[in-house]
């Protein structure tokens, strides 16, 4: 019985483990997302990194369940005023990259 209580901690561990890491792969693309949407639009995308917001089920495309994180973000158009942003994940695949409005600079 101590032998199956053992396994099924390790598979717990190891299912742990690869979520996490998954999850930081998931950051990483949403980061580069940001970054890649402020560099576009000639924004400063502030310290260099996106908080996660939200994780939740959802369906894709074909109907299969996945899991959809939503990340937040700073800029600045002025570079003394902060703004928000927001990265939506679909899975590994960014599904939106908003941003609030900004005053556009001559």
């Amino acid at each position: 019985m101590m032998d199956i209580l053992s396994l099924l901690a390790l598979l717990v561990i190891i299912a742990l483990g690869w979520f996490w890491l998954h999850s930081i792969r998931i950051l990483e693309i949403a980061r580069d997302a940001g970054r890649r949407a402020c560099a576009r639009e000639e924004l400063q995308f502030l310290d260099d990194t996106v908080a996660s917001t939200s994780l939740a089920l959802d369906r894709d495309a074909s109907g299969r369940r996945i899991l959809r994180r939503t990340y937040r973000f700073e800029f600045t158009e002025t570079g003394n005023s902060r703004r928000e942003g927001e990265v939506i994940m679909l899975g590994e695949r960014v599904e939106s990259v908003t941003m609030e409005p900004y005053q556009i600079l001559e």
